[in-house]
Parts: C-alpha cells; structure tokens; sequence
C-alpha cells in the first residue's frame, strides 16, 4: 500500500516540475516561440549557449548562410556579431537600424539582426560574408 503512495507521490512531483518547465519556457520567451517556425532548432541552441563558453551558437545552415543566435548582453550586445566577422577581414563601420554595416577590402555588406526574445537576438551570415 506505501509503495503505491510512492509511486502516485513521485508522480505528481514529476508533473509539476514538468509543468514549472513548460511554465518557465512560456515566461522567459514568450512569444517568441513561434516568431521563426519550429522554436525547437533555437530553443536547443540557446541550452547549448547557457552551458558553454561561446558567445555564439549556430542553429541553421542552408547553401544561403548561417544562422546564429547570441545572448543579449546589454551594454555591446552586438559584440559576438562584430567579433566572428573580424575573424574574416571585415570592419564594423556602423549600425543601421537592426543592421550592422561592415566594409572588406572595398565591399560592404549588412548583417540583419533580431530580438528573439529581450534575452537573445538572431543573426543570419550569407556565406559570401565569411568566404
């Protein structure tokens, strides 16, 4: 008889961490969650940016470019987007709107950038930026 109180207890103690989850997932991002499709490719990223030590994830790639997505740290939130095409020759000249403009060897090209949520922002790279 106890062992069935057990189990009725672990499983009511299982649902409501479960709902707490979902509940917490809901506040944290909102709306967001349907602003891009399926949040599952950037919800994944997003856990696998909080437990690392990279300023960048990227949760999409097609023969256009990448996709990324970087937390939103406030005071240069825009750092990681600046930094990674560093790597690559290009020079942040300045931001446009949700644009980032950057000038290599004569040629500019824009960065489109947008919230995800007030926590994250996403950015897309055509692959002619980074070759």
């Amino acid at each position: 008889m106890q062992f069935i109180r057990l189990g009725k207890l672990v499983l009511v103690v299982v649902g409501v961490l479960a709902a707490m989850l979902i509940g917490f997932i809901v506040l944290r991002f909102g709306g967001a969650l349907s602003q891009e499709g399926s949040p599952v490719p950037i919800l994944s990223a997003i856990a696998k940016l909080e437990y690392s030590d990279k300023d960048r994830m990227r949760f999409h790639t097609t023969d256009k470019g990448s996709r990324y997505v970087s937390a939103n740290s406030g005071q240069d939130r825009y750092a990681p987007v600046k930094a990674y095409l560093k790597q690559y020759g290009w020079d942040f000249k300045e931001q446009i709107g949700s644009g980032l403009m950057f000038e290599r060897n004569g040629q500019s090209s824009v960065i489109e950038t947008r919230f995800y949520s007030k926590h994250y922002f996403l950015w897309d790279i055509p692959n002619e930026v980074i070759s």
